[in-house]
């Protein structure tokens, strides 16, 4: 028995053979999830390679996943004009005391080092000497006074999975990671507030709590590698901040160690405290700069009982922003993802990572997401909307999922858009807001722009929250490739009022950009600030803050 089609729907929609998805054809929207028997890993779909039968959630087995990456990467040093500051260099004497404070866990092994010395992106490249891995935040406390008496500059590292270069060291600075601060302190089942340390990677933590019937606020493509510390300090925003939001309002309160060794415990569990400035604000997206986050409060919203995920073709951006406007009136409190990806996108998925389009091929895509607690309620509401985008033309062709299994085979296909990227060639990648109207505007202007200089040139992204991932990839990195996209992208950006950094941060790669977002006084005034938590600037320097 085949899938079984959308109820309620006008017959003329599906009027098509029995057994057509067998046959290759994609010409009417269906529940991948309606009827078993009958897997989207068995269907041929138009565009793309057919699914193996059994095959993993995010991968077609026995496809190749060789990377073209080069062998090693560039210092950074000498990659980009950045000069040394007068920081001391870690000597025997430093390694036997940071031995003492971590017996066993100071790691000089250049095999080891080698990984954390290289962001995973590969465009960057320290050389530090030293790994640290604390398991206590006492442990880090005394890390760091005994650097800020030695003035040696320290990088903060998490699941090392920054986009921007701000979780490598830049010269020899001492990395100090949180990979061992990795526990879960407590769990309040009723308001669900969660409290664990800053090392716990975000899929575990999505695990815990969803075994307690709670989800994680935030949720990322990297979250099998990716650290809660890290995405704090980061304030990372990913797929579900049209739900529930930024760091900055679901993050209660957080555990951090100043540069000089100071601990401040502002880790409450309070939904409100009104005593005083909200010092944990300034730690989120602070990026390691002004201190080292240790532990975390975050509230954890409870985890729907019913899902929909709508993978849908559309004609054109036009018809891409009015869906997004009938999502909104349409399905209201229930919609928690509303992602969109070009024609490019999915060509690269498919290339590189062997990702089948599960509908006929479309100039755009969009993912729909629906979370809530009645499934049929929920159902009713997602059957009105896509009758309606489909009958007006501005859904091509689609499916939809409901089970977990196939639901992750639709998120990977925007999910693994980055990994495909940089299986392309050198990646520029750019993470910048903009007016939704104009979202796409960018990409358009940069093909004609750019020509066949660039051999990819993609946009998808967050359009829920208006963000735009602007990524062009070329055979090698291009002094001439890249004087052609910087500043005009920044420009560009600033000239719709935008940001030049919607959810990446600045790390080192966008440090120095950060006057096409900012105005010269707030500028100064976190200059003022790195000064005051900062005074010898041991704590992530050359990243956040503009060079001049």
């Amino acid at each position: 028995m085949g899938p079984h089609l959308l109820p309620r729907w006008p017959a003329w929609l599906f009027s098509i053979a029995p057994g057509w998805w067998r046959k290759g054809h994609s010409h009417a929207l269906v529940r991948a999830a309606s009827a078993p028997g009958a897997t989207l890993e068995q269907r041929r779909w138009p565009g793309g390679p057919q699914w193996v039968p059994g095959a993993s959630p995010l991968t077609c087995r026995g496809c190749s996943s060789a990377s073209k990456r080069p062998a090693e990467v560039m210092l950074t040093q000498e990659r980009y004009p950045v000069r040394r500051l007068p920081f001391a260099a870690a000597s025997e004497e430093d390694l036997a005391a940071f031995e003492r404070i971590l017996p066993g866990r100071v790691v000089t092994s250049p095999e080891e080092l080698a990984a954390v010395n290289v962001d995973w992106l590969r465009t960057v490249r320290g050389c530090s000497k030293v790994l640290l891995k604390p398991r206590t935040t006492e442990e880090v406390s005394q890390i760091l006074r005994y650097c800020h008496e030695r003035n040696l500059a320290v990088t903060p590292q998490g699941g090392n999975t920054s986009m921007v270069g701000g979780s490598v060291p830049v010269f020899d600075e001492v990395v100090l990671s949180t990979s061992l601060m990795n526990q879960v302190v407590g769990f309040h089942k009723v308001s669900g507030v969660l409290v664990c340390q800053a090392g716990c990677i975000l899929e575990d933590l999505s695990q815990y709590v969803e075994e307690r019937d709670f989800v994680m606020p935030l949720d990322l493509g990297a979250k099998g590698s990716c650290h809660i510390g890290g995405n704090v300090a980061t304030n990372a925003g990913g797929l579900r901040v049209l739900r529930y939001g930024s760091l900055h309002g679901t993050v209660l309160g957080l555990e951090v160690v100043l540069a000089d060794g100071t601990v401040l415990n502002c880790l409450t569990s309070l939904r409100k405290d009104n005593t005083g400035y909200d010092l944990k604000q300034l730690f989120i997206g602070s990026e390691g700069t002004l201190g080292v986050i240790t532990a975390v409060s975050i509230l954890c919203p409870p985890k729907p009982k019913a899902v929909n995920v709508a993978f849908l073709g559309c004609p054109g951006f036009t018809e891409v922003l009015q869906a997004f406007s009938s999502c909104k009136r349409m399905l209201g409190e229930i919609l928690s993802a509303f992602e969109f990806m070009d024609a490019e996108c999915m060509r690269l998925v498919g290339q590189h990572l062997h990702l089948a389009c599960p509908v006929q091929e479309s100039p755009f895509y969009v993912l729909v997401e629906t979370s809530g607690s009645s499934g049929e309620h929920d159902g009713v509401k997602l059957d009105a909307f896509l009758e309606q985008a489909l009958s007006s033309g501005l859904v091509t062709d689609g499916t939809v999922a409901t089970d977990q299994r196939k639901m992750k085979m639709l998120w990977a296909l925007r999910e693994r858009i980055t990994e495909a990227l940089s299986r392309d060639g050198y990646v520029y990648k750019y993470d910048i807001s903009l007016p939704v109207e104009r979202l796409y505007d960018l990409v358009t202007d940069l093909r004609a722009r750019l020509g066949p200089s660039a051999k990819s040139v993609v946009g998808y992204g967050h359009l829920g929250d208006g963000n735009l991932h602007l990524n062009v990839t070329g055979e090698a990195f291009s002094t001439q490739l890249l004087g052609a996209l910087e500043p005009y992208v920044y420009q560009w950006t600033a000239g719709q009022c935008g940001s030049v950094s919607a959810e990446h941060g600045l790390g080192f790669r966008k440090r120095d950009v950060i006057g096409y977002s900012k105005p010269p006084a707030a500028v100064q005034l976190m200059r003022g600030l790195k000064a005051l938590l900062d005074p010898k600037g041991i704590l992530n320097p050359y990243k956040t803050l503009p060079s001049q």
